[in-house]
């Protein structure tokens, strides 16, 4: 069986060709647990489930691995927290037990490997720390922001150039940004606050993430 998967570099359907026949590894965005999920955290779900048992089928399950992280920090989360009176790990815990079994309950496999953001913190610092190091992330206002014009080819997995994703139209543009364009990355922010303190936050400009640009 030749399976063809779109290509959002190219536009098109291709072949999937592994990098790594007796190795195959999808990554998967999961869910920021913050409330419960809707029909529309479910699609992916079901989606990538339908792809992992393909995979699965035609590589072997031993030779296929699924990750799917888990956002266990986040602004929503923090702000869930503060209105419940609980800590941000309990609220954390709680729905991402809760997308789990909706997970189960709609036949799909769990993953093979469903990292938290919470456990790579120190990483994330210190990658932010390099880009800023690297001339592709500033500080401004307590904030760290991607430099959207030291990425030369930004925007070519979207097709889309520079002038055409500007900021503005449906959110406001924050005064300390340097450039207009907006940078669909994800955001995390590592700080503290009266429900808790986020393991390693804080010090430097590497506390704050937020990846508009």
């Amino acid at each position: 069986m030749t399976l063809r998967l779109h290509n959002t570099l190219s536009g098109k359907k291709e072949d999937f060709k592994p990098i790594d026949a007796s190795n195959v590894r999808m990554y998967v965005c999961g869910p920021t647990v913050y409330d419960y999920a809707h029909i529309g955290n479910a699609r992916p779900v079901v989606v990538f489930d339908i792809l992992y048992r393909l995979l699965r089928h035609e590589y072997g399950p031993e030779h296929v691995t699924y990750a799917r992280n888990i956002t266990d920090i986040d602004d929503k989360i923090m702000k869930a927290a503060a209105e419940a009176g609980a800590e941000i790990s309990e609220i954390a815990g709680k729905y991402t037990k809760i997308y789990q079994d909706d997970a189960a309950k709609l036949n799909a496999l769990p993953p093979d490997e469903e990292p938290k953001a919470t456990d790579y913190l120190d990483q994330m610092k210190a990658m932010i720390e390099k880009l800023i190091a690297d001339g592709h992330a500033y500080e401004a206002q307590g904030h760290v922001l991607f430099h959207v014009p030291s990425m030369k080819n930004y925007g070519r997995l979207s097709n889309k150039n520079k002038d055409e994703l500007i900021a503005g139209a449906r959110v406001e543009v924050a005064p300390y940004k340097k450039t207009r364009a907006i940078l669909s990355f994800g955001s995390l922010r590592l700080t503290t606050s009266r429900v808790g303190t986020v393991r390693g936050a804080g010090d430097g400009p590497a506390g704050t993430w937020n990846a508009r640009a």
